[in-house]
């Protein structure tokens, strides 16, 4: 019997862990470095290499499909209010959970004193508060100027995911504007393109379980001091509960609006799940989740087109639940004077804002948190020892909350093509459909 890809992918997971427990026990940190690692950093490339042409490609053919410009404001402003829809909800989530359970309230001074030593001066934190400092120091609408590329070509070789979608976008009502016979040649070719890259999914695909024994092996290693995870341990219990009751939220709308088995949707989706936890990168992830939504879910290539790379940048309701309890778990620790309703209401406004500007990359939920903290005050002087805090433990809460980021994004996509008509029965493609005609 042919075995599922989401059960090679886990099988894969689960031997990468072992590998790397191993590795640590052994003093092996140094062979997974220089001979595991680049594999897993390879099949990253290759999710990257692909996403761009991905979102160009599905993007322009998709809004040239619809035929009706007034299809595309429908679509978008359905799109972008069930998304904030969702990241509000998110937040107060996490900051429910996180003011009902009190994880930072009984941490003791001497561990505090450990974290701070071992983490206020690492390269990482002071890294994330560098680039928190230069996205605060940018005006009110650097945000709204940056979504406009002044060159498209630099726009696509440094993968700025809003600047790319507003071109396609821009591309695609233009193609609508201008006669049938002339649209004809350039959505033929964007159309090929798209049945390329998605045929490259596919390949690329065939190494993810090796692949995701690297990462996870390689992540492993980095794990180096144990009795502070363990410290941490009701933090990071906080954060992990509120990530799965936003999944379990995700999961009722999907049974609710779409009338879709919520094991269903989890079996579909779960490959593009795993890699979010493997990479912790939606940007990464952003190819396998277009090629699980259309083909698997059943999603026209006009919505997921429009929706996915919109989402991948834009919601991220994991990040905006893990900024809620990070945010306030600060706080606990070491200024619970500034523990008041008014603050928290701000948390929920800044955090929402926070998360469309917030990069699909790895850890960038750290740097909007510094900016979130920043809102209500919090003192500057304390900002190195607040992240120092949870930074032990970051990394392993951002590859979940990256699995939710992207579920997040696959649900709206099934909600919305179902309220335009957009959502059939699945047709999944293999690798090899075109095999025997070439070999």
């Amino acid at each position: 019997m042919k075995l599922a890809l989401h059960w090679k992918i886990i099988i894969g997971m689960v031997l990468g862990i072992i590998f790397g427990f191993i590795m640590n026990a052994y003093d092996g940190k140094e062979f997974v470095s220089d001979w595991i690692a680049p594999f897993g950093k390879i099949f990253i490339n290759l999710l990257k290499l692909i996403a761009v042409p991905l979102i160009l490609a599905s993007l322009i053919k998709g809004i040239s499909d619809l035929k009706d410009i007034s299809k595309i404001k429908t679509m978008g402003l359905r799109t972008i209010a069930i998304y904030i829809g969702t990241t509000l909800i998110a937040i107060v989530i996490g900051l429910t959970i996180v003011n009902t359970v009190k994880p930072g309230a009984g941490m003791s001074q001497e561990t505090i004193e450990k974290i701070k030593m071992k983490y206020e001066n690492d390269a990482g934190v002071t890294d994330k508060l560098a680039k928190a400092t230069a996205q605060n120091d940018a005006g009110p609408l650097q945000a709204l100027v940056d979504i406009f590329p002044s060159n498209i070509f630099v726009s696509l070789g440094e993968a700025k995911m809003l600047q790319i979608i507003f071109f396609a976008l821009f591309v695609g009502i233009c193609l609508l504007l201008i006669p049938k016979k002339k649209a004809k040649p350039l959505i033929k070719f964007f159309d090929s393109l798209n049945e390329v890259v998605m045929k490259m999914v596919d390949l690329i695909m065939l190494f993810a379980p090796y692949a995701v024994f690297a990462l996870m092996a390689n992540v492993i290693i980095a794990f180096d001091d144990t009795e502070i995870l363990l410290k941490l341990l009701n933090y990071a219990f906080c954060v992990v509960a509120g990530l799965a009751l936003m999944i379990g939220f995700y999961l009722i709308l999907i049974k609710v609006y779409t009338k879709k088995s919520p094991l269903w949707f989890l079996r579909q989706i779960s490959p593009a799940q795993l890699l979010a936890f493997s990479t912790s990168s939606s940007a990464a992830t952003l190819p396998v989740t277009m090629e699980r939504v259309e083909e698997h879910l059943g999603v026209d290539k006009e919505v997921s087109g429009f929706v996915l790379p919109v989402g991948a940048t834009v919601n991220m309701d994991g990040t905006s639940l893990y900024q809620g309890i990070a945010a306030v778990f600060i706080m606990q620790v070491i200024w619970p004077e500034g523990l008041t309703f008014t603050n928290q209401l701000v948390i929920v406004a800044t955090a929402l804002l926070a998360s469309i500007g917030s990069a699909a990359v790895p850890s960038a939920g750290m740097v909007m948190l510094v900016i979130v903290l920043e809102s209500i005050g919090f003192p500057a002087e304390l900002l190195p020892i607040g992240l120092a805090l949870i930074f032990a433990v970051d990394r392993p809460l951002d590859m979940c909350r990256t699995v939710v980021n992207v579920t997040g994004d696959a649900t709206v996509s099934m909600i919305v093509a179902k309220s335009l008509g957009k959502l059939h029965d699945p047709k999944p493609k293999e690798w090899d459909d075109n095999y025997d005609a070439v070999k």
